[in-house]
């Protein structure tokens, strides 16, 4: 299929495992230029319910030692297997870019909505980064739900982590795999049913 057919991005979008995601990422003017298409997403109320986080160079290994002692300290008997997938989570891809929402309560747009918002843009960002030539990968974890790291990366008490998105160059071709049959999917309703 061309490239220029107009949903090819789309119909070509897959996930790039974390691991697999290498030197070199955006550099500064492309990834302004991803972040610039990933907030074109509906946002009811205009509340820019989103902000972004930017892990890059030796700070994702010191987010990854935070992570580590995290671990022990939800679990001092945690595995030492999977105290170091946590030192290694932010290691592989280059520049993982963290998806926060910034829920206003009470708003006329319910929350649900400014969440759905601020997901939105997890999507348009992996989208924004296979355009440009980069694979990327939309992960949470239960880092993403936990207090003690939200404080560290600095969230408020109206945020939460929505995706961690993890960019770079792809070390591997991603296989294709089965996708489900939207016709499957698909139900009319009727007033008559």
């Amino acid at each position: 299929m061309p490239t220029t057919y107009p949903l090819h991005f789309l119909d070509a979008r897959r996930s790039v495992p974390s691991k697999q995601l290498g030197e070199p990422g955006p550099d500064a003017a492309t990834l302004h230029r991803m972040l610039a298409s990933a907030v074109r997403v509906p946002d009811h109320g205009k509340l820019v319910p989103f902000r972004f986080i930017r892990i890059a160079g030796d700070d994702r290994h010191v987010l990854g030692e935070l992570l580590a002692a995290r671990t022990l300290h939800l679990d001092p008997q945690a595995p030492a297997a999977a105290v170091e997938k946590d030192r290694a989570r932010f290691s592989h891809a280059p520049l993982v870019i963290t998806v926060v929402a910034r829920l206003t309560p009470g708003h006329k747009v319910p929350e649900q909505e400014q969440l759905l918002t601020a997901g939105s843009v997890c999507f348009a960002l992996l989208q924004a980064a296979q355009a440009s030539g980069f694979g990327a990968q939309w992960l949470t974890g239960w880092m993403a739900y936990d207090a003690a790291v939200a404080d560290t990366l600095g969230l408020q008490a109206d945020e939460k982590v929505v995706g961690f998105i993890h960019i770079g160059t792809a070390q591997i071709d991603v296989p294709e795999r089965e996708r489900p049959d939207p016709a499957a999917l698909l139900s009319d309703w009727s007033p008559h049913a």
